[in-house]
């Protein structure tokens, strides 16, 4: 397979001109005081399609011959590359279809249809999807559009690289989301052949800890399969690197670390309350990254916010989880005597205690309890690790058996 230079991701950003939005640069206060130096958020979250997938599948694309546009394409994808293979098909003026793994995010599936592609469910993983993708191709003509695996994919995601270069010309390293590798393949290869290329810019990757094939694949010295386990982080969950970007990312990237689902909420949480953007799991790994693996950068540093595109359930299921990892969202059951009046009394004990009561569930039969025994199952809302502290503390001195849910 060809490889990708920094002609191929020159000759990218003169095709993507008029069609790739420059996203911008922001500075992030909070984080920058979290690690110690600058902190600066690439939010390609705000590109056409809510993600940078626009740039390679615009590129692959427009690059066929009008014989092979035809045809039509296919591709495979968990949501982001299907908005921009479609987008894309459509601005170019041929049919696609998109593979697309059962239980894939609602809003991506609606907007994947909406740009005009035709939409079938082959399994429940990306890779299911991909050899479907491949056996449409082989059986119908269509052009397989692999979502990181192609030069011309890994060449328009390198123009981001290039932004960054120009609109942080002072960057040390750059934290990219890593899943199949496509992005972080561009961006290494723009960054090498750049013009800070004698001094050097390292790239980090970094992917969810429970769908991480690189850094085995990269031990191994050769891309291996993993089992996937299940992650938040749906758009950076591939079972197996591409050969290309395998390749690109050995040679190039500094390192390849890995985030917990925890750090993953938390930099989403961190993100939308004070950074003010609407980040998908995937798009956060970079921020992730930084919350867990400080380390590992130096700065200014650049994280790359590669995609917004998140299922309302999901973002309301995530920050929750976020807000539990912060200490600002407390599951407990508390055992009470059950008489007259006790419910009344704990409920105005934590209201003395500034906690906002969220949901309450009384249970009064159950094999655990005494007779004279209840039970409540209580959601609260606190002001952060500390005050839970103080909170749960508070209630065991008064005599009441916490456990927490």
């Amino acid at each position: 397979m060809a490889s990708v230079n920094a002609d191929d991701i020159r000759a990218a950003r003169e095709l993507l001109r008029e069609v790739a939005v420059p996203t911008p640069l922001m500075h992030s206060r909070v984080l920058s005081e979290a690690i110690g130096g600058p902190v600066y958020l690439k939010c390609e979250n705000l590109q056409r399609t809510g993600s940078f997938k626009i740039r390679g599948a615009y590129v692959r694309i427009a690059r066929l011959s009008d014989a092979e546009r035809a045809r039509g394409v296919v591709a495979a994808s968990a949501g982001n590359h299907a908005q921009g293979v479609a987008l894309a098909a459509s601005m170019l003026g041929c049919k696609a279809t998109v593979f697309m793994p059962e239980g894939a995010p609602l809003p991506k599936v609606a907007a994947t249809r909406a740009y005009g592609a035709e939409v079938v469910f082959p399994g429940p993983n990306v890779d299911d999807c991909l050899v479907a993708a491949q056996e449409y191709a082989d059986t119908e003509g269509a052009v397989l559009i692999h979502p990181f695996d192609h030069p011309d994919v890994v060449a328009g995601q390198g123009t981001l690289g290039s932004e960054i270069l120009e609109q942080c010309p002072e960057a040390r390293t750059i934290v990219v989301p890593v899943g199949g590798g496509g992005l972080a393949a561009g961006i290494a290869v723009a960054v090498a052949s750049g013009p800070r290329a004698g001094g050097g810019v390292p790239v980090v990757g970094a992917q969810a800890k429970n769908a991480a094939a690189f850094p085995p694949s990269l031990a191994s010295g050769r891309p291996v399969r993993v089992r996937l386990a299940p992650t938040m982080a749906d758009g950076i969950a591939v079972g197996r690197p591409g050969d290309l970007t395998y390749d690109l990312i050995r040679e190039h990237l500094q390192s390849v670390v890995t985030v917990t689902e925890e750090s993953i909420s938390q930099a989403l949480l961190l993100l939308l309350e004070r950074g003010k953007q609407v980040v998908e799991p995937a798009g956060a790994a970079g921020v992730a990254a930084l919350l867990e693996h400080s380390y590992a950068v130096r700065t200014p540093v650049v994280a790359v916010l590669s995609g917004g595109n998140i299922d309302p359930v999901l973002l309301a299921k995530v920050l929750r989880h976020g807000l539990a990892g912060a200490g600002r969202y407390l599951v407990v059951r508390c055992r009470l005597n059950d008489r007259p009046g006790a419910l009344v009394t704990l409920l105005s004990e934590l209201a003395g205690l500034g906690v906002n009561v969220l949901d309450v569930m009384h249970e009064r039969v159950a094999a655990r309890l005494h007779v004279e025994e209840a039970e409540v199952l209580m959601h609260l809302e606190t002001r952060g690790a500390e005050h839970s502290e103080e909170v749960l503390g508070r209630l065991r001195d008064k005599g009441y058996t916490i456990t927490m849910s």
